[in-house]
């Protein structure tokens, strides 16, 4: 008769399915953490704890979010989440940036431009309708990636009380002496029709008409005196010019000077270009490509001479009644052209500040639609870039023009228009870098952040070091006001303005910004009011997301500066980095971040920027919809975010290929813990099963690692080494190996039990590992390990190991885990060769010389169930027989061969003692003691 010994074999349950189905599974639990307010109760748990702070750089308020910004929040949640298990009272309160021009390009779309259909106050309104819309949509697809943080409660910046903070973050920069106003040039958009920002500026290549221009000498023998010549009438009739060399013949009207360094050497030189001789000035370096480029074969240097030595020549404008200096300016350079430097201060910054050490008028011609004002002559009304040509053809009939030519070359571009820009000098307020010290601060702030890389400090040094007055101002409608009143004779401030601003401040926080723009100037100012002009113009919205550090630290106290991290792309350095600085150190006199960690940006596999006319493009919507966010999730923590982020479908499924192992690997640790009650059934360590005490300390060294990693937000770190545990420690020796264990032992036996208690300790550490990573895979893990514990996962810290595990085992496992697959090696090669179907039909005997073979004899006959053969020997000797083969170990000797002992039929281990109780003929010695007597001691493996 046989005996059915199936209900005597423990065999794994669990209610934690192997399929993950995250796309379905993941939205249960975000309705349940948002239906339990989880967020709330882990600022409860958290409440008195050490705090840390990473401010959420807001994104903005347009369009559905792309993958990038998946990786920004992703990897922020990470870090909450993991300084939360650290111990800390760690919130995160996101943020939207509302205002600007992206969204009034929406509504125009909608309602047309102010002044046509609409006007400014409901223009306002219908911003402000669009950005809430944009923010609901944007929320749902970041909840939905996982991200816990006080989504019911953002802070937007168009939020009263924000915009409120915002003035008199303002209020507090002019305090302190950073605030002017300025009539100098700033980057135009001819689209925006408003001053940009350096961040809203990219370089593109264009191709430009570059033209070489005659400025014709006025006084030809003021030069010869100045170069030493003799004042001969016949050489003062030789036309002599100035030679300068310019991308831009649009600017040449407001033309006001010509620069000369003062120490490069300028040669004067003599040809014939076909209509007679004529001589020019270029600098030494310069002559011979400017005679080729002229395609002059022969010429006369008759004279050179320092730069300094031009200064105050004078010269004819080409095509103006209009005498110009020459001045002296260090910008000038010998990279192209001819070393001299046409001169527009109303048209680009350098051309200002020699302008205005040379007192130069400031002359802009060109109105903000980009058009020539009706004053210009020659000129006026015609579109700037469209005038190239008739400037060029002007300078040709007046036989101004040397040379024509295409030049290709880098040069501003609107970033949302993707169109060229131009300088042009207008009325703006500007945060001077000087006039308080605000570039010396930031650059001392800056060494005491911590930059992650480390390349950010040299690269925001650099940024700060050479970047101009800041223009905060813009030409908009919507946006926060510049709540200025100026004397429209003096140009000087109110003196009450600090006082004005926060009366404005606590309209604006009443009423919005509108209370502003609907305020009458004598409400505040009484009878003085038409004394003063009142600003019309807006904040750039570089200045609102700037003043985060302030605003935010008003409205939540929770939120507190300086903060521990901010996180954002690697673009702002030039940006938010920057801007919070920039507002940081002129109210502070600090940076408001204690350290500043970049990302990459997202590539395809191949190393090309995602792009929807290459079609390489992965939306996170529909990843979530099908792989699920925690794969997302993974390849984001998985990937060394430091530089670009590969990702295509590939990667991603090898992404979910990695989260099925890993999520197989937590399925049997939990299939094996039924019936396993932590308080009741959980072993002491002393007394642990020696391998069971070795997998636990692996993974209290593991969790080590892990939290060091998580600090040093190295998460490609953690994904490597947690997944390796699981293929290679576990999945690869230590529960292959303890299966034997938990299937055949009594269901209440201490060996099972020793080994259920090891499982839970890897159990319980692992979910937390991963909870920052796969955060609904580990609230769903959370569920099923046994135990009293708490509904989330998150509101707990990391796992607490037996005193013990800290310890180094006294067996050197490394040898038997590198003997276990030399053995596993030659079972493979008998099994191929048909010779055995399983490891448990084969015997092992391992040859070696005395201290090897005590090493590997230490664990007795148990070693048998290490290398999971039905039978394992040691034999001490210096001379293995001839047909075994090397280990891995010197002198250690390998021979396995097929067992000829008969099959237990309950634990398939080929026995001698098979048969050998009466009661039950198909089972082992071991079986019969397990299923019938006190049951087997373990005391190794």
């Amino acid at each position: 008769m046989v005996t059915d010994y199936k209900h005597t074999i423990n065999l794994p349950q669990t209610g934690f399915p192997m399929k993950a189905d995250l796309a379905k599974r993941e939205p249960a639990l975000l309705e349940a953490w948002e239906r339990t307010d989880l967020y709330g109760k882990i600022r409860s748990v958290t409440k008195g704890r050490p705090g840390y702070v990473l401010t959420d750089g807001p994104p903005y308020a347009n369009g559905a979010i792309h993958l990038g910004h998946a990786v920004n929040k992703i990897l922020k949640d990470i870090i909450v989440k993991s300084r939360t298990l650290d111990g800390y009272d760690a919130p995160y309160v996101p943020g939207w940036d509302c205002h600007g021009l992206p969204i009034e390009m929406q509504v125009e779309k909608t309602h047309g431009r102010v002044g046509q259909k609409i006007d400014a106050k409901a223009f306002r309104a219908a911003c402000r309708d669009y950005a809430y819309k944009q923010v609901d949509a944007q929320r749902k697809d970041f909840k939905r990636l996982g991200v816990l943080g006080d989504w019911e409660h953002p802070y937007l910046t168009m939020d009263p009380r924000f915009e409120a903070e915002q003035l008199r973050a303002f209020a507090m920069i002019i305090k302190n002496g950073h605030v002017y106003k300025g009539y100098k040039p700033v980057h135009w958009c001819l689209n925006c029709r408003s001053a940009l920002a350096e961040a809203e500026v990219e370089y593109e290549d264009i191709t430009s008409p570059s033209i070489y221009v005659r400025f014709e000498v006025f006084d030809r023998a003021d030069l010869a005196a100045r170069l030493g010549m003799p004042s001969d009438p016949a050489d003062l009739d030789v036309p002599t010019s100035v030679a300068i060399w310019t991308t831009t013949p649009w600017t040449l009207p407001a033309n006001q000077a010509v620069a000369v360094h003062p120490q490069i050497d300028y040669a004067l030189v003599e040809f014939d270009l076909g209509d007679g001789r004529e001589r020019l000035i270029v600098a030494n370096e310069r002559v011979e490509p400017l005679m080729q480029t002229l395609g002059v074969g022969t010429w006369t240097t008759l004279a050179e001479v320092k730069g300094e030595v031009l200064e105050h020549l004078r010269l004819r404008h080409p095509f103006y009644e209009r005498v110009v200096p020459v001045v002296l300016g260090d910008h000038v350079t010998l990279d192209a052209g001819t070393g001299a430097v046409h001169t527009a201060p109303g048209h680009g910054l350098d051309d200002y500040i020699v302008g205005r050490r040379y007192d130069l008028p400031i002359e802009n011609p060109v109105g903000g639609d980009g058009r020539f004002l009706p004053s210009t002559p020659l000129f006026a009304g015609e579109q700037v870039f469209d005038a190239n040509a008739h400037v060029i053809e002007v300078l040709g009939s007046k036989g101004r023009l040397l040379k024509g030519e295409p030049y290709h070359h880098a040069y501003p571009h609107c970033w949302r228009h993707k169109t060229p820009v131009i300088f042009r000098a207008t009325p703006q307020w500007f945060i001077s870098m000087d006039q308080a010290g605000l570039r010396k601060g930031a650059l001392e702030a800056i060494a005491h952040v911590d930059w992650m890389p480390a390349w950010g400090e040299q690269r925001i040094s650099g940024m700060i070091a050479g970047r101009p007055d800041w223009c905060v101002s813009r030409q908009r409608t919507w946006g926060v006001p510049i709540p200025l009143f100026v004397d429209k004779e003096t140009g000087e401030l109110h003196p009450r303005t600090l006082e004005l601003i926060e009366e404005v401040a606590q309209r604006v926080e009443r009423g919005g910004i509108d209370a502003w723009f609907d305020l009458d100037a004598a409400s505040l100012l009484g009878a003085d009011a038409p004394r003063y002009e009142k600003s019309t113009d807006v904040m750039d919205v570089w200045f609102d997301s700037g003043v985060v550090h302030h605003a935010v630290t008003q409205l939540r106290p929770e939120i507190v500066a300086p903060s521990d991290l901010y996180l954002e792309g690697s673009d702002q350095h030039r940006g938010w980095f920057h801007s919070s600085l920039l507002t940081s150190v002129a109210m502070h006199g600090r940076a408001p971040y204690r350290g500043v960690l970049t990302h990459g940006f997202t590539v395809d596999e191949k190393g090309r920027k995602m792009s929807k006319s290459i079609g390489n493009t992965l939306v996170p919507q529909k990843l979530t919809s099908t792989l699920g966010a925690d794969v997302v999730r993974l390849w984001i923590a998985a990937t060394d975010y430091a530089n670009e982020m590969s990702v295509s479908d590939e990667i991603l499924k090898r992404m979910a290929d990695s989260y099925r192992r890993i999520r197989n690997t937590v399925r049997f640790l939990l299939g094996n813990m039924h019936g396993f009650d932590p308080a009741q059934h959980a072993v002491p360590f002393h007394d642990l099963v020696a391998i069971d005490q070795w997998v636990i300390s692996k993974a209290f060294a593991l969790q080590n690692d892990v939290v060091t990693a998580f600090r040093n937000y190295e998460f490609h770190k953690i994904y490597q080494e947690v997944h390796n545990f699981c293929v290679v420690e576990l999945g690869g020796f230590y529960l292959d190996i303890l299966k034997d264990r938990l299937y055949t032992t009594g269901a209440e036996s201490r060996p099972r039990r020793s080994a259920q208690t090891a499982l839970f300790h890897l159990a319980d550490a692992m979910v937390r590992w991963l909870a920052p990573i796969l955060s609904f895979t580990a609230e769903e893990i959370w569920s099923f390990i046994p135990g009293e514990r708490s509904e989330s996962v998150f509101l707990n810290t990391w796992h607490s190991f037996p005193a013990g595990a800290e310890r180094a085992s006294a067996i050197d496992w490394p040898a038997f885990i590198a003997l276990k697959a030399d053995v596993a090696r030659q079972l493979e090669r008998l099994r191929t060769a048909g010779r055995i179907g399983a490891p448990l039909d084969a015997e092992v005997t391992i040859y070696a010389p005395p201290g090897e073979a005590q090493r590997f004899g230490a664990l007795g006959d148990e070693l048998r169930f290490l290398l999971i053969t039905s039978q394992a020997k040691v034999v001490t000797t210096d001379t293995p027989p001839a047909d075994s083969v090397p280990s891995h170990a010197e002198n250690v000797w390998i021979e396995v061969k097929p067992s000829a002992q008969p099959k237990c039929v309950r634990c398939w281990n080929l026995r001698a003692d098979v048969g050998s109780d009466l009661r039950h003929p198909e089972l082992c010695a071991r079986c019969v003691v397990n299923i019938e007597g006190p049951g087997e001691e373990r005391k190794f493996a």
